[in-house]
């Protein structure tokens, strides 16, 4: 990312690769063959002292180029450089690698899908582009092997697919990315492919630090429903996803989000070692560069194969960090409906709620809930639990009856008390975003409600209902207002795929599938 010589037995020992036959492997097993080993041997190769930092156009840059065009050759992609060779010269010595997988249509026709990751470093360093000290190898094990290794295991994997895809998928290793996006600059004012057929570019740049805060993801406000075919595609990864709405020309992502080429680009941040020699092979993640890895091969499989593809969104060009915070946003909303209190400590297990007091000019003081009272019933329903009580009183009508115990009397009181606000069954406040066809974000998540119960989130994204595709956000209120049993929703939440069931059967007796019980925000 911006901000010694190999020996002749390293480069030798690839020069003798043999084509790969035809793949046969299904796409789980294909995914299988994305393993930390391999990873951390490319790591290793690359960020070698023998590469002397992989200058664009030094010797340690070519003899990493070499390597990697051995590899290209290995695993069978198709020559996509200048000639009928895998490289494309430019500014004198430096060399972009290009391979193509041929499409349904072949190497020569039909769409697109591009992979690339920059595989220059900065040499030794100086003052314009290392924070020091200069004069030292920079291996950029990092910035950018890791993204390199990544890039090799994705090829390695879709090739040895038995299925062809749809669309073909180019693969690029660019040069010159540290002094300024040269190679991938150069390639698209003199593209090997016709510039009409590119659908979709992704960009690997610094995958090999994953920490627990996940995979930061850039680029899906660019092309309208790519969030959910990457959190989809994440689902055996399982990585935590930050999806990040700000686009910067720090990386070869921006010189095609620039021509309005939808853009991804996977990144797991940044670190103290950034463009210093310390960026070396020993600290880096290969469990986090495999997982990375197999979510890239995952979503370009996706996106080689979908039906129809989505052109740039314009849109996404007015679009910062700064308006993702004011989009998501929990909504709180207070749904206080009966208005009393009590001590957790002083209850009994199956001796109905012990009430501690009812607040003044609540729905359950006018009804006449006195302090000490023993709630044993709500709306024709046995008391059970706390948690479910609570959800009974979020989806009940206006007009119920409590039975309480009192001191006192022989027999349970029937009180009629009428509730503050409308009915809310589910539980849920939800809003639309244009950049996300087929999902509704939700902004609140009512306390003590059965989504609630269920574990649903503010900002959760919802994808299905009992397994149809969410249309429109009125198409979702009448999937869910159903109350069908089971109802189980779809959801990603941070790029995790989740399979949530709502716990109906909590006040299934209260339910009337015509009430309108949800709360949409436009």
């Amino acid at each position: 990312m911006i901000l010694r010589l190999g020996t002749a037995a390293i480069l030798l020992g690839f020069a003798g690769f043999q084509m790969s036959l035809a793949g046969e492997l299904s796409l789980s097993a294909a995914m299988d063959t994305i393993q930390k080993e391999d990873v951390k041997r490319h790591v290793d190769i690359l960020a070698d002292d023998s590469f002397e930092g992989r200058e664009a156009g030094s010797r340690g840059g070519r003899a990493a180029g070499n390597y990697l065009q051995g590899l290209f050759s290995k695993y069978g992609l198709k020559p996509a450089g200048d000639g009928g060779s895998f490289f494309q010269l430019f500014h004198g010595g430096s060399r972009n690698i290009l391979g193509i997988l041929p499409g349904e249509q072949g190497a020569d026709s039909g769409d697109v899908i591009v992979v690339g990751a920059h595989y220059d470093h900065v040499g030794y360093g100086n003052r314009s582009n290392s924070f020091g000290p200069f004069g030292y190898v920079h291996n950029g094990a990092d910035d950018n092997a890791s993204g390199t290794a990544a890039l090799l295991e994705v090829v390695q994997a879709l090739t040895e697919m038995k299925a062809t895809p749809k669309r073909s998928i180019l693969f690029v290793l660019w040069d010159g990315e540290e002094k300024g996006l040269l190679g991938s600059k150069y390639w698209v004012e003199h593209p090997t492919v016709a510039w009409d057929r590119i659908r979709l570019y992704l960009n690997l740049d610094m995958v090999g630090r994953l920490r627990p805060q996940g995979v930061e993801v850039y680029g899906t406000r660019t092309l309208p429903g790519v969030r959910q075919v990457i959190s989809r595609a994440n689902m055996a990864s399982d990585l935590k996803l930050d999806f990040r709405w700000e686009m910067t020309d720090n990386s070869d992502h921006y010189t095609f989000y620039s021509r309005s080429i939808p853009t991804l680009m996977y990144h797991t941040g940044l670190h103290g070692e950034y463009h210093r020699p310390q960026d070396d092979a020993h600290l880096i993640n290969h469990d986090g560069i495999q997982a990375v890895a197999r979510l890239t091969a995952e979503t370009v499989w996706a996106a080689a194969n979908r039906d129809v593809f989505p052109s740039f969104r314009t849109r996404s060009r007015l679009e910062s960090e700064s308006d993702r915070k004011r989009f998501e946003v929990a909504r709180a909303v207070n749904r206080s409906r009966l208005g009393i209190r009590w001590n957790s400590g002083q209850q009994q297990p199956g001796a109905g709620l012990l009430i501690a007091s009812a607040t003044s000019d609540s729905p359950a003081s006018r009804g006449g809930v006195q302090s000490g009272d023993r709630l044993v019933e709500f709306a024709g329903i046995p008391f059970t639990s706390v948690e479910n009580f609570l959800a009974q009183v979020q989806a009940a009508p206006e007009n119920v009856v409590l039975k309480v115990e009192r001191d006192g009397e022989q027999e349970p009181l029937s009180l009629e008390v009428k509730l503050n606000l409308n009915p809310a069954p589910v539980g849920i406040s939800w809003t639309n975003d244009p950049a996300e066809p087929g999902a509704i974000m939700l902004t609140n998540v009512t306390n003590g409600s059965v989504a609630r119960l269920a574990g649903l989130r503010p900002l959760d994204r919802v994808y299905e209902v009992n397994g149809k595709a969410i249309e429109s956000s009125g198409h979702f209120k009448d999937l869910v207002t159903q109350y069908q049993d089971p109802t189980t929703l779809l959801v990603d939440r941070e790029g995790h795929i989740l399979q949530i069931e709502l716990p109906l059967d909590t006040i299934r007796p209260l339910l009337e599938p015509t009430d309108d019980v949800e709360a949409v925000q436009p």
